[in-house]
């Protein structure tokens, strides 16, 4: 069966041939660096770096493009309008890069700590300003944009006359109308459905750049169309995100990059489903927002105890990632549980080793044999319908027991062929590990090690930077406490070792 997705944008499955055959260009939305990564963040990260895992695997070169949100995105419909880097930066009392520096660096501990595969390429958006820029202008020239008191608006009225706009989020244009809040700037539009492409900076607005239309700083959707385009290209194949970015972020991505650039897109959007967190939604409001260093702490008043990031990858993986998850402190404890129980099957796994027969002999069991080889083929075959990854875990449980068996002597050695043994070691190895990007946990420690004193040294390097030497001798001398001895290398580099 060939690879088949989900397409947001034609709400159906259809099998996925990319635009060059043999090369994939996959853009996802990454976070805006204003403040720690939150649980919310776990699951689109998780879900696009399986989707990056497997496309490689089934032979792609993918090129995966995932931004980084720095320039305070001005935020519009149902959400409060305000600069997110700016207004956090004046409340940490640190300069607007310090603090996107700061978040940057935990976001990408996170990710590591997930063992999350790196993007091909992180751009920014403080670092694509030209391009939006130019494609702002383009978008003017074309007679769908225009511009007010030095900001520039996009005429969703006159894209949605000749063009499907609403078409992804399912929204028409009355509807737009009628659920578009009065936010600050709105008299200057000539359409409440319109939405800024740039915007003039108040006096007190600490990001700004200059533009052909005065200082200002970008809209939020102009930044991931300009750098989709700068990356991939005009058409690519895949855009993905969280179902919250439908609209109006990209709703908007699409009619701006249509008209910039005389096509459509992107070919495939996929969404994953929202978190939910004992059943309510995650958000400030219901007081539920867990952090990421929360959850691998344990210190939150809705955790009974500090969760492994591989608990949490496995748990993603055990639902699809179009479902809803519903995180709870008992469902990660029992996910933790069922892990250990897998990775404790596979590891056994990897050390079985005997001698049976293929189709006869003594002690083997045909009808056993034929279930597994099944269970075994049928791993590609869920992953090839939409990612289906719990469908290949319930498998791999199916196949527990019979492990187990073997190791304790229940089922004799001779119960199923080599080539069956060969296999079982073969598909668990490339599945758990390669494509689902699951570690034992103390493998995953090690790792998580390394980033923590990354961690420590990207901001030993910072404090020196900037003469505060009592915190650049505070972490390095506890730490010697703790038997990590850091060194000061030449041209400013360091270097650790367990001593």
């Amino acid at each position: 069966m060939p690879l088949q997705v989900y397409n947001s944008y034609s709400r159906k499955k259809e099998v996925f041939e990319s635009i060059t055959p043999g090369h994939v260009g996959m853009y996802v939305c990454g976070p805006t660096v204003s403040g720690e990564s939150h649980l919310g963040h776990a699951r689109p990260y998780v879900t696009f770096d399986i989707v990056y895992r497997y496309l490689t695997y089934k032979g792609y070169k993918v090129r995966y493009v995932r931004n980084i949100t720095d320039a305070g995105h001005f935020e519009e419909e149902g959400r409060e309008a305000e600069d997110k880097v700016s207004k956090k930066a004046l409340l940490e009392k640190l300069e607007p890069m310090e603090l996107v520096q700061k978040y940057t660096n935990l976001y990408h501990w996170a990710m590591r700590r997930f063992n999350n595969i790196d993007p091909t390429i992180e751009p920014t958006a403080t670092g694509h300003i030209v391009e939006q820029i130019n494609m702002i202008q383009k978008i003017i020239a074309d007679g769908y944009a225009y511009v007010v008191n030095g900001s520039v608006y996009f005429d969703v009225k006159k894209y949605a006359a000749n063009h499907d706009y609403g078409k992804l989020s399912g929204r028409v244009i009355d509807e737009l109308l009628e659920t578009t809040r009065e936010l600050e700037g709105q008299e200057e539009k000539r359409d409440r459905a319109d939405f800024a492409l740039w915007k003039s900076a108040a006096p007190e607005h600490i990001m700004r750049w200059t533009s052909p239309w005065g200082e200002g700083f970008p809209g939020w959707h102009i930044e991931c169309s300009a750098m989709a385009t700068k990356y991939l290209g005009a058409e690519f194949d895949i855009h993905g995100g969280g179902m919250d970015l439908q609209f109006p972020h990209h709703e908007s991505e699409i009619a701006q990059s249509t008209i910039c650039n005389h096509k459509a897109p992107v070919r495939y959007w996929m969404h994953n489903n929202m978190i939910t967190i004992n059943g309510k939604k995650m958000g400030k409001s219901y007081n539920n927002v867990i952090k990421l260093t929360e959850l691998f702490s344990g210190d939150h008043p809705l955790l009974t105890q500090a969760f492994h990031p591989m608990t949490i990858r496995f748990f993603i993986l055990q639902s699809h990632y179009r479902s809803t998850l519903d995180f709870s402190s008992e469902a990660l404890t029992a996910s933790e549980k069922a892990f250990k129980r897998l990775w404790d099957a596979y590891e056994t796994l990897k050390q079985l080793n005997f001698t049976g027969s293929a189709s006869s002999g003594e002690g083997f069991d045909a009808e056993l044999d034929a279930k597994i080889n099944t269970w075994l083929n049928e791993f590609e075959e869920f992953v090839d319908d939409d990612f289906s990854t719990p469908k290949v875990l319930a498998n791999m449980f199916e196949m527990t027991p019979i492990i187990n068996s073997l190791k304790d002597g229940l089922l004799p050695s001779t119960a199923i062929a080599p080539a069956t043994l060969q296999l079982m070691k073969d598909k668990f190895n490339v599945f758990l590990e390669d494509i689902f990007g699951l570690q034992a946990i103390s493998g995953a420690d090690n790792e998580a090690l390394k980033g923590v004193m990354q961690l420590l040294i990207d901001i030993r390097k910072e404090a020196k930077t900037k003469k505060d030497f009592a915190t650049s001798d505070k972490i390095r001398n506890q730490l010697a406490e703790l038997g990590i001895s850091l060194k000061d290398e030449k041209g400013g580099e360091m270097s650790w070792s367990i001593e």
